[in-house]
Order: structure tokens, then C-alpha cells, then sequence
């Protein structure tokens, strides 16, 4: 197992190693062009400043993938995986602030386990879809859910600047498939689920997705929340935590 932060170095992006409470400079053994910098600087962890954990092309997201979400609010589940994308743009790094959009007065959190792609993908079996995913991270799919409930599409809802955050760090070697995943807002818990409650699970995902686009390396597949998604305001601090990967962290303003 390895985890691995994306922090700004000299003005530059470049990926760390984590090692206790330190940070170790070097190339991530993924082919992300220009994402290599500084190489063996240590740092300590504290003084870190983090960038989304990925300079994603994309951001892939699943709709009503736990059952009792799609219950609170009041949809089916549905029989294939419900994909929708959030532009890179809306990517949001940890400690950096969620900015609530003056068009929603309804702005949700939305705790999620998400998937970096560590290879091209192309119409992939689910045995290949799985050796694809190179690591795990934390996800808060920030939701205008007033413009998402009168809006068929889900674009402009999940599409504002800062409402992909991500991170802090990404961990490989950790399976997927039955994690504990939490959201606090001012250290009040408000959600409290496992990933094993997915109705998709996530090498199904990766191989679905994979037939209708092609997947690059650093892309983010975001699986899902479960049940008690609720309202954020300015002032707030949210957090996601998902087992033996960490902590996000985001204030609100």
C-alpha cells in the first residue's frame, strides 16, 4: 500500500509520498505529463499546500448508486449505472473553500468514494476495468440540489466550480469494495455507510463507463453516496472520510 498527495511545490504541481507526518517529492509511477517536480524535497505534511488530487480530463459520477439514497429521494434505482460528468474546472483540492453558487439557495454534500484510472480504457472487461483502477480517494459531490430538482440533466447542478473536491491523498493498493465511508459537517456525523452497499460495484462501473468513453490515466470515477445527503451554508466545514484512505476536508463560504 502506498498513498500519495498532489501539493503546489514552487508554483509548480508535483506528486509526494507520504511518509508519517512527511511529504517526499518524486514522480508518480502513473503517465501523467508535467507531474513531476522537485523530485526527493521533504516536507512536512502540515505545510503542504494540496491540489486536486488529479489533473482529471474528466470526472465521471454515478447517480442513486445506494439503495437508500435513491429512496430519500424518491427515485428508482436504476437497472444500469446513471453516469453523468463534472467538468475538470469544478475540481477542488483539500482545505480549499466549497463557494456557494448565488443561483442555489440548496447546496448538498455528498460523501463518495471515487476511483483514479491508472491506464487508457477502452471498452474493458470487468477483470480488465479492475487492474485499471490505480488507486482510491475521498470525493464530496457538492450539489446545487434545488437546480438538480427541477432540472432533468444533472450539469448545471453538479457543475459549479469547486463542486468536485477531492482528496487529500490517494491510496493504492486497497480494495474498493467494502469501506467504511463517513460525512461530518462541524464534526456532526451525516453520513455513515460501507461501500460494500453499492448496487454497482466499482470494476462494473470502470467497465461500463469504458464502453461509452474512453478513460484516461488520472481520470476520477466518483461511485456514489449513500443515504443522509443534507444542506451546507456559508460558515460550515465538511469533511469525508473514507476507511484507510483519510480525511477531506473543505470549509464553506
Amino acid at each position: 500500500m502506498s498513498t500519495w498527495a498532489r501539493i503546489e511545490l514552487e508554483g509548480r504541481a508535483t506528486y509526494a509520498r507520504v511518509e508519517g507526518d512527511r511529504l517526499i517529492t518524486c514522480q508518480l509511477p502513473l503517465p501523467l505529463a508535467g507531474e513531476g517536480w522537485g523530485e526527493g524535497k521533504t516536507i512536512a505534511l502540515s505545510d503542504a499546500k494540496f491540489l486536486p488530487i488529479t489533473p482529471a480530463s474528466k470526472v465521471v459520477a454515478i447517480g442513486q448508486n445506494y439503495r437508500k439514497h435513491a429512496e430519500e429521494m424518491g427515485k428508482q434505482v436504476p437497472v444500469e449505472p446513471l453516469i453523468f460528468t463534472k467538468p475538470m474546472t469544478a475540481l477542488n483540492a483539500h482545505l480549499s473553500p466549497i463557494v456557494l453558487p448565488p443561483a442555489s439557495q440548496d447546496v448538498h454534500y455528498e460523501a463518495e468514494l471515487a476511483l483514479v484510472i491508472g491506464k487508457k480504457l477502452t471498452r474493458a472487461s470487468v477483470e480488465e476495468a479492475a487492474g485499471a483502477i490505480f488507486a482510491l480517494t475521498c470525493f464530496n459531490d457538492v450539489t446545487a440540489r434545488d437546480i438538480q430538482k427541477r432540472e432533468v440533466q444533472h450539469t448545471r447542478a453538479k457543475g459549479y466550480d469547486t463542486f468536485a473536491c477531492c482528496g487529500p491523498v490517494m491510496v493504492t493498493g486497497v480494495s474498493p469494495d467494502d469501506l467504511r465511508i463517513q460525512c461530518r459537517v462541524n464534526g456532526v456525523t451525516k453520513q455513515d455507510s460501507r461501500t460494500s452497499d453499492m448496487v454497482h460495484k466499482s470494476a462494473a462501473l470502470v467497465s461500463f463507463i469504458s464502453h461509452v468513453m474512453t478513460l484516461l490515466p488520472g481520470d476520477l470515477i466518483s461511485t456514489g453516496t449513500p443515504s443522509g445527503v443534507g444542506p451546507l451554508k456559508s460558515g460550515d466545514v465538511v469533511e469525508v472520510e473514507i476507511e484507510n484512505i483519510g480525511v477531506l476536508r473543505n470549509p464553506v463560504q
